[in-house]
């Protein structure tokens, strides 16, 4: 009896072990899990600090320059080391003056320097006004409706081809006509004067030429 007493404790131990060893076990991942929740949280809440403070110091910048002199202001970024940087944040503080920073928080900041550049954006930004919340999505669908195909340009005809060991050769493309005048001369030609249709066409090539750089005139008969 005593003997089975001792077993029943042993595994009633091992139980209490394999339980307090399952709700460590829990208990580490779920403090894993809700750092990975609040590290997160942390991370994009520094993003959002970060636009904010890019957009105070644009907008403080642009203050500057607009109430002191334009030596004073060029003192401050001189001081600062500033000299030549302040423009894109001029750019921002002038695309973004009916906005405050907290309103535009939760646009990432190489967005708002993207939207800020480019003179082609501003009615998007004006767009913002209409929008319920300012937020990276929403931003990135009103550029993304901004986008039109580019129109694709006609490529420019070539009478060259490629032969197989790179060299290369000139061909003309049919020579399409009701009259079929171009084809029924130049086929008179080669059968009177027994030339290759190339020969014609590279003497009537040659004379074009000749005419146009004025070594060659037409003489009417009179």
């Amino acid at each position: 009896m005593t003997t089975l007493k001792s077993a029943i404790a042993v595994q009633g131990d091992e139980q209490a072990i394999v339980k307090s060893d399952f709700e460590q076990q829990y208990l580490e991942e779920r403090a894993t899990f809700l750092k990975s929740i609040v590290d997160d949280s942390i991370s994009f809440q520094m993003l959002a600090d970060a636009t904010e403070t890019i957009l105070r110091h644009a907008f403080w910048l642009a203050r500057q320059k607009q109430k002191r002199s334009f030596k004073e202001y060029k003192k401050i970024l001189f001081d600062y080391g500033w000299k030549g940087e302040e423009k894109k944040y001029l750019k921002i503080a002038a695309a973004f003056q009916k906005f405050s920073p907290q309103e535009l928080a939760e646009i990432e900041p190489s967005t708002l320097y993207q939207l800020a550049q480019n003179k082609k954006y501003k009615h998007i930004i004006d767009k913002f006004l209409d929008l319920t919340a300012i937020t990276q999505e929403a931003v990135r669908s009103l550029m993304k409706e901004q986008r039109t195909p580019e129109e694709r340009k006609p490529e420019k005809p070539s009478i060259w081809r490629r032969t197989k060991n790179g060299g290369r050769y000139c061909q003309i493309p049919p020579i399409h006509e009701t009259d079929e005048r171009t084809g029924t001369t130049l086929q008179k030609m080669i059968d009177e004067e027994g030339l290759s249709a190339q020969h014609i066409v590279a003497e009537a090539v040659a004379l074009r030429q000749a005419y146009k750089e004025g070594r060659l005139a037409i003489v009417e008969k009179k």
